[in-house]
C-alpha cells in the first residue's frame, strides 16, 4: 500500500531528527564530556609523607558541571540505540539535581523534551540551571529525598507509559558502564598504573560501581573504598545513607574493600579548604570525597589515592557556609 503524503513527511522529519541527534552526539556538547584532568592535591595533604599522593578527578569540569554528565550521556545513548528513546517521547527521571542538569543539557542539544522530579529543597542554583535548559520540574517532599522523587516518577510513567522514556538512573546498567568504559580507564592511564586506592561516595552508586569494577578487572590489588553520609539527616545532596534509603539496583556491595562515613560538617570544611587552599571550587560532596580520601591516605606509608571531585561549587553559592570560618 503506497505511503500517504503525511506518512512520507513524518518519515522524512524523523530521519532529519535522527541525523541531527547523531551530529549532536558526535560533535556537539556531548563530545566534550569526559577526559577530565587528574589534579594532585598539594596543600590539604601537607601532613602526609612524600610517599603518599592524593589526587582528585576533576569531574566538576565536565560541561554540565558534574560527574553525572557521563552517566546521563550513557543512558541517553543506550535509550537511542535500543529504540526506547525515540521521537515524540519525553525523558523523565528522578534526580537530586546533577543528573537532571546533565539530562537537561543533553536533551536541549538533542531536541528531546525532559521532565524531572526532584526534592523541593534542592539548591536554588540547581533549580535555575534546570529551568534555563528548559526542563519541566516536579518538586517532591524534601523529607523523602530522591526516594520520594522516584515514587512520583514511577506513578507518572505507569499512568502514561507510551509518553515517556524512563532511564531510571538508580537501576540502569548504562549508568555504571559509563564509568567502567570511561572514568576508570582515564584514571588508570593518568596514574600510569600506580594507583593503589580509589575512594568514592554512594548516591546512585554508578561512579563507585563502574570505576571499581574496572579497576578490579585490571588489578585486583587496587583497594576500592566507598563512603556514605554518617546519618540519615545529612546535607550532602546526591548521596545516600543506604541503611535508611532505597538501595539502587545497580549497587554491588561486594566491590568495596572497606566502607567509610563522612559527616556534613567535615565535607563543608573540606570544600572551604579546597577553594581557599587548592583553588578548586567544588561542592560539598567533593569535600566529603577528599576528606574521606585523606583519612585513608593518613593510614598509608606509601600509595596513590584517587577520589572524585563530583561537582562544581557554583551550584551551592546560596548556602551560608561559604561565609563561615574555621568549620574544621
Amino acid at each position: 500500500m503506497p505511503a500517504t503524503a503525511l506518512q512520507t513527511a513524518f518519515r522524512e522529519r524523523s530521519t532529519r531528527h535522527t541525523a541531527r541527534q547523531k551530529q549532536a552526539l558526535a560533535g556537539g556538547i556531548a563530545a566534550q564530556i569526559g577526559h577530565t584532568p587528574l589534579v594532585r592535591l598539594t596543600q590539604v595533604t601537607h601532613d602526609l609523607p612524600d610517599t603518599v599522593a592524593v589526587y582528585g578527578k576533576a569531574e566538576h569540569l565536565n560541561p554540565g558541571g558534574s560527574v553525572k554528565d557521563r552517566a546521563a550521556l550513557g543512558m541517553i545513548r543506550a535509550g537511542l540505540a535500543s529504540g526506547a528513546l525515540r521521537e515524540g517521547k519525553t525523558l523523565i527521571d528522578a534526580t537530586s539535581g546533577n543528573t537532571g542538569i546533565a539530562y537537561a543539557m543533553l536533551c536541549a542539544a538533542l531536541d528531546i523534551p525532559v521532565t524531572l522530579a526532584l526534592p523541593a529543597n534542592a539548591s536554588p542554583e540547581r533549580k535555575r540551571m534546570l529551568q534555563a535548559y528548559g526542563a519541566e520540574l516536579l518538586f517532591t517532599d524534601p523529607m523523602e529525598g530522591t526516594d520520594g522523587a522516584q515514587v512520583r516518577v514511577k506513578e507518572i510513567v505507569a499512568a502514561s507509559p507510551d509518553r515517556y522514556f524512563y532511564p531510571d538512573q538508580y537501576n540502569n546498567d548504562a549508568n555504571w558502564q559509563a564509568h567502567y568504559h570511561g572514568t576508570a580507564v582515564e584514571i588508570l592511564e593518568q596514574t600510569g598504573g600506580a594507583l593503589t586506592h580509589f575512594v568514592a561516595g554512594l548516591g546512585t552508586t554508578g561512579t563507585f560501581v563502574g570505576v571499581s569494577r574496572r579497576l578490579k578487572d585490571e588489578n585486583p590489588n587496587i583497594q576500592c573504598l566507598s563512603f556514605q553520609p554518617d546519618s540519615p539527616l545529612h546535607g550532602l545532596e546526591g548521596m545516600k545513607h543506604l541503611p535508611t534509603a532505597r538501595v539502587p539496583g545497580i549497587y554491588d556491595a561486594s566491590l568495596a574493600d572497606a566502607e567509610r562515613h563522612c559527616s556534613t560538617e567535615a565535607a563543608i570544611a573540606m570544600a572551604q579548604r579546597l577553594a581557599r587552599e587548592e583553588g578548586l571550587f567544588v561542592g560539598k560532596s567533593a569535600g566529603a570525597s577528599v576528606a574521606t580520601a585523606l583519612d585513608v591516605a593518613r593510614e598509608l606509608e606509601k600509595g596513590v589515592v584517587v577520589t572524585v571531585l563530583c561537582d562544581s561549587g557554583g551550584r551551592y553559592l546560596s548556602e551560608s557556609f561559604w561565609d563561615q570560618e574555621g568549620l574544621d
